[in-house]
């Protein structure tokens, strides 16, 4: 990714838009003449501001990638106890889910962009690597035993979670319900 300047303002609309029509309308389906008109700048400003359309996805992907991060922190900040904190990740999802409905940008990225040395791509990836090492972090933190095979599993249902979320069905109630059980399962006792 291009070395980070200060956004400007220019920049900060760039991104906005392409934001919103990357995850609406799909990755390669959105061309910069479409992001340029629906930000209010010429392309020129957008190739300026960041030196191609590869470099803009990431810059979108790593915006939202800090949202969410950022959410899921607060969660866990807001949680009863250390075994509460381990499933705070879907609490966080449920109300991210709730302006976000077209499933998960970083699944969609990774499907349209399976070159592993796109920007964009590291950035996806990451952000699945963060949430299962943060889900390992908490199961240790709890005194969960395996957190490793723990972290995993979580991983697993969380995306699921997300993978499902387009569906006309609430899965996300049962995926919460599930990993609430396995983490309950692999809690020990505190003495």
């Amino acid at each position: 990714m291009r070395e980070a300047h200060p956004m400007t303002p220019a920049g900060r609309r760039i991104v906005a838009a392409a934001e919103e029509l990357f995850y609406n309308r799909g990755i390669t389906a959105v061309g910069v003449d479409l992001i340029a008109e629906h930000s209010g700048v010429t392309k020129r400003t957008l190739y300026n501001q960041f030196g191609s359309k590869d470099h803009l996805v990431a810059t979108c992907l790593a915006e939202r990638d800090q949202r969410w991060r950022s959410l899921v922190r607060a969660a866990v900040d807001a949680s009863d106890g250390p075994v509460e904190a381990v499933t705070a990740p879907f609490d966080a999802l449920r109300t991210w889910s709730g302006t976000n409905t077209r499933g998960c940008a970083f699944i969609n990225a990774l499907a349209e962009l399976p070159d592993p040395s796109h920007p964009a791509y590291r950035i996806a990836a990451n952000q699945k690597l963060w949430l299962r090492n943060l889900f390992e972090e908490l199961a240790t933190a709890a005194v969960c035993s395996g957190p490793a095979a723990l972290a995993a599993q979580l991983l697993v249902v969380h995306e699921g979670a997300l993978a499902t979320q387009p569906l006309p069905v609430d899965t996300l109630s049962e995926s919460t319900d599930l990993a609430r059980s396995l983490v309950r399962a692999s809690a020990r006792p505190r003495r």
